[in-house]
């Protein structure tokens, strides 16, 4: 999620209606009054609507939080057995603060990938430097073949291994080591092989569908004479918890909230039962719960299902589509629209823009909601852009700003259940170790980090759920950019390497 724009842009009142050339008869006047209160009255209802159908009441979280327990359970069992794909990361051992030396990261998610490297001083000195770089990756590339791309990118990390230098050391005699952060569909065969699915997000790559992404990469290194190889291969979110707990062993469950949506956790390979008793050296591992894939007791309103039934997914990510930063705009430009369609929310001038999906961003509310002047100029700047021109009233603005708060209110509150199911599920397999003790929940993406109400609304629904006295050992703390650096500890921990 982009950061918060800043509008300057001022706008004015609305229902500019011409004064008449002569009065207007009696019964026109009665005429008019009875359209605009009908005007008002549809906006109202509309408003009504929205907070009834979306409202997320304690009983509503509580039902949430047991399904995603129970979805989690069902999940592990077997595979396939529940909504959330609930993924083995191969991840058996965290960073514990003892890695020492250069390692690499590679973040391929879109339209751009990063490289980053790191220098581990051991517990001492821990993070000794970083440093990182971001390459933009051809259009003709996307659809190329899975050679050319691999290619591209072994070269940017060539590239930027070459000017290694500085405070960043590889010892004699070593091979580079890298973690691979692949945010597309792929099913994990071990901590550093997994074989694509499929390519998403505007991808349609020829030859590697079916393959080792792993293998890929190394074979493009190969190819550009660069000594380095995968260590680990990662999803974003077990990066971030990875990245996080380096610094801090009480780290148990990663969220991220941007865009997208997802959660892993800390996960007792005894409490797998599709592992049938495959135990790992630590007896742990982290589970990618891919948990925008959840729909059980989830309230939805007749803009979602709209949303949904127009979507490239009908049918799926419903959890995704009433959190994440994806979607909570264009909810609230479904439901402006059907305002001034039914209720004449801007006048008389229609707002032809709002009738473009996805114009209306969750960036757009975010600042919308940090806008505590009496006017609400900055609401009325907002929606001044966001209709291609069409000014609005207070009346219209504060109806904007309700309608933001109550999408808002409740993805902060659905998402907040969610971390509370996690937490649930952890706590009632370790008989009360997880409540009783500190336990940290990592968070990273824009849309916690950078909205303020959708951040409190969660904050709130996961201490509603668990009482005043649980919640004090609940820890929920922003670890910014955690996923990147995270892959490279992966990287560290997964190295053929002593330290």
């Amino acid at each position: 999620m982009s950061s918060i724009p800043t509008t300057t842009t001022s706008s004015a009142g609305f229902f500019r209606i011409p004064p008449p050339p002569h009065r207007m008869p009696a019964a026109g006047v009665r005429m008019m009054a009875g359209a605009l209160r009908s005007s008002a009255s549809s906006v109202g209802t509309i408003l009504t609507n929205l907070q009834h159908e979306s409202a997320t009441p304690l009983p509503v979280l509580r039902h949430v939080a047991d399904a995603m327990t129970e979805d989690m359970r069902a999940g592990l069992a077997v595979e396939g057995g529940s909504d959330l794909k609930m993924i083995l990361s191969y991840v058996d051992a965290l960073p514990s603060g003892n890695e020492k030396g250069l390692f690499y990261a590679l973040d391929l998610g879109g339209t751009n990938f990063r490289v980053l490297r790191v220098q581990l001083g051991g517990k001492e000195e821990r993070v000794i430097a970083t440093e990182s770089e971001q390459v933009s990756i051809p259009k003709e590339l996307m659809s190329g073949t899975s050679e050319q791309l691999f290619d591209f990118i072994a070269n940017g990390l060539a590239t930027f291994a070459e000017v290694e230098g500085g405070n960043f050391r590889l010892p004699h005699g070593r091979q580079r080591e890298i973690g691979f952060t692949f945010s597309f569909p792929v099913m994990q065969t071990s901590i550093d092989s997994g074989i694509l699915m499929k390519w998403t997000k505007g991808f349609s790559v020829s030859g590697t569908a079916g393959r080792d992404v792993v293998a890929c990469l190394n074979e493009a290194m190969e190819r550009q004479a660069l000594d380095m190889r995968v260590s680990a291969l990662v999803n974003d979110t077990v990066g971030a918890l990875a990245g996080a707990r380096y610094w801090d062993d009480d780290v148990m469950v990663a969220v991220i909230l941007g865009t997208g949506t997802n959660a892993c956790y800390v996960e007792r390979t005894d409490a797998i039962p599709r592992l049938h008793g495959t135990m790992s050296a630590s007896g742990m591992t982290i589970i990618n719960t891919e948990w925008g894939a959840f729909s059980n007791g989830i309230p939805l309103t007749v803009f979602d299902k709209d949303m949904d039934a127009a979507s490239i997914n009908p049918g799926e990510q419903i959890f995704e589509k009433t959190i994440s930063g994806m979607y909570l705009g264009e909810i609230a430009r479904r439901v402006l629209l059907k305002m001034a369609e039914e209720g004449d929310l801007f006048g008389r001038r229609f707002p032809e823009k709002l009738t473009t999906p996805f114009s209306l961003r969750t960036p757009d509310l975010c600042a919308m909601q940090q806008d505590d002047s009496d006017d609400l100029q900055a609401v009325g700047s907002i929606l001044y852009n966001a209709t291609q021109k069409v000014e609005s009233n207070l009346s219209s603005r504060k109806v904007a700003l309700e309608v933001c708060d109550a999408i808002v209110k409740r993805g902060g509150r659905l998402a907040g259940a969610g971390i509370v199911g996690i937490l649930q599920k952890m706590d009632q397999d370790s008989k009360g170790s997880i409540y009783g003790k500190r336990t940290v929940v990592a968070m990273d993406g824009g849309l916690y980090e950078h909205y303020p109400q959708y951040r409190g609304y969660m904050q709130r629904a996961v201490e509603e759920l668990l009482g005043s006295e649980i919640s004090r050992n609940i820890v929920i703390e922003h670890s910014k950019d955690g996923s990147g650096i995270g892959a490279a500890l992966l990287a560290a921990t997964n190295s053929k390497y002593e330290h």
